[in-house]
């Protein structure tokens, strides 16, 4: 089970997890609901989605979600041994990147854009600790569309462990240690749910 009630300190709009090894911010109300709804839309009719090939232990399998990179010139971003070269940011992806950054003070160089377009679409347990993202990196991470359980556990404490969930129009920033010490998942559901949409902010070096 994963425990509710880790402490947690509410500033403003902002949630500041108590969590040990880890630096996690929430703000649920990060982009107003008549906006985010409009971001929704252009994001998910104007986004050149594509379906890469995993291989995990071996296997390959189709990754159980649709991406899209976008960020400065001759950036490319490689994770579970797929790597994406970097689309220009269009000028939507330039608004919100510009709203991100005015709240979490860092400037970032790449988006991925994940779309779960049902509840058998997720992104299993894993650390934002590429290298090419260098020590410590702060993840942002912008929600649009259905709300989406976001699992985080302590790599050793295996007891350790905390859900939020993920609503339409939320910021979820990870700093410090956060990537060195927790993995994170956004698990699969048998709920019936709409799809949603995840822009994960990196600062690539």
């Amino acid at each position: 089970m994963y425990d509710e009630f880790i402490y947690f300190r509410k500033n403003n709009d902002s949630i500041h997890f108590e969590l040990p090894d880890a630096s996690v911010v929430y703000y649920p109300n990060f982009i107003s609901d008549k906006k985010a709804n409009q971001f929704y839309k252009l994001l998910i009719n104007n986004t050149p989605w594509q379906q890469d090939d995993i291989k995990v232990f071996g296997k390959v399998y189709q990754q159980p979600r649709l991406t899209a990179l976008y960020g400065e010139k001759g950036k490319s971003y490689t994770y579970s041994g797929i790597t994406m070269q970097a689309l220009p940011f269009t000028s939507v992806l330039k608004e919100i990147k510009s709203m991100v950054e005015t709240v979490s003070k860092e400037a970032f160089t790449t988006v991925l854009l994940n779309l779960y377009r049902d509840g058998n679409d997720s992104n299993g347990w894993h650390s934002d600790n590429e290298k090419e993202l260098g020590k410590n990196p702060m993840i942002a991470s912008v929600s649009f569309g259905a709300e989406r359980i976001f699992h985080l556990k302590h790599k050793e404490n295996k007891g350790l462990k905390k859900s939020i969930m993920l609503q339409h129009g939320s910021l979820l920033i990870m700093k410090g240690a956060t990537q060195e010490k927790w993995k994170h998942q956004i698990p699969k559901t048998k709920k019936t749910v709409n799809p949603r949409i995840n822009l994960t902010f990196r600062t690539i070096k």
